[in-house]
């Protein structure tokens, strides 16, 4: 039972760095990226499509995008959604192919993104926090019913913290990963 709760609050706090990592890809530094535009939703014919789902994304150097969708009357529409995105990006378009350039980044601008990245890095460390104090809460509801002693309850509120622990430093690392990609011109 007790390693049922730390199995799960391990996955939960994983999941939680998965997360945040998953949602640094958004910030936008100076160099190009596909996850850039890789939450975006395209209008195709009446649904909301990932941009993926109906164009192809590429990379063509460090500081440019090219997007070419698969069908010739998408282009129109892979267009409205970048310009409506929270991007901030103008696409160029020629014939089929949409050129996204990223202008590189004022150092006003990536001082704004760092203080972003730390924002979601609090949001994270906090979530964790969270699945530590609902694990330590189940842990005592066993206490109550009986069916722990309190010396395993000790034992699993310290393994419940190193996972806090260990955790919160990948946190730590992710946020100072993203920020030293930030702050390199």
């Amino acid at each position: 039972m007790l390693n049922e709760i730390k199995t799960d609050a391990k996955t939960r706090m994983t999941k939680s760095v998965d997360a945040l990592r998953h949602d640094l890809t958004k910030v936008r530094t100076g160099r190009a990226s596909t996850a850039l535009v890789d939450h975006l939703k395209v209008n195709y014919y009446g649904s909301d499509m990932p941009l993926t789902q109906v164009a192809s994304v590429a990379v063509t150097d460090a500081r440019s995008l090219t997007i070419t969708p698969w069908e010739k009357q998408m282009v129109a529409a892979v267009e409205k959604a970048i310009i409506n995105s929270d991007l901030g990006l103008t696409p160029n378009t020629a014939g089929t192919v949409i050129r996204i350039n990223l202008p590189a980044l004022t150092e006003e601008r990536r001082r704004e993104l760092t203080k972003v990245v730390h924002a979601e890095g609090e949001n994270a460390k906090v979530a964790i926090r969270n699945i530590r104090r609902d694990a330590n809460h189940q842990v005592k509801e066993l206490l109550k019913e009986k069916q722990v002693t309190e010396d395993d309850v000790r034992r699993s509120e310290e393994d419940i913290q190193k996972l806090t622990d260990s955790a919160i430093k990948d946190v730590d690392e992710v946020v100072k990963s993203k920020e030293q990609e930030l702050m390199a011109v």
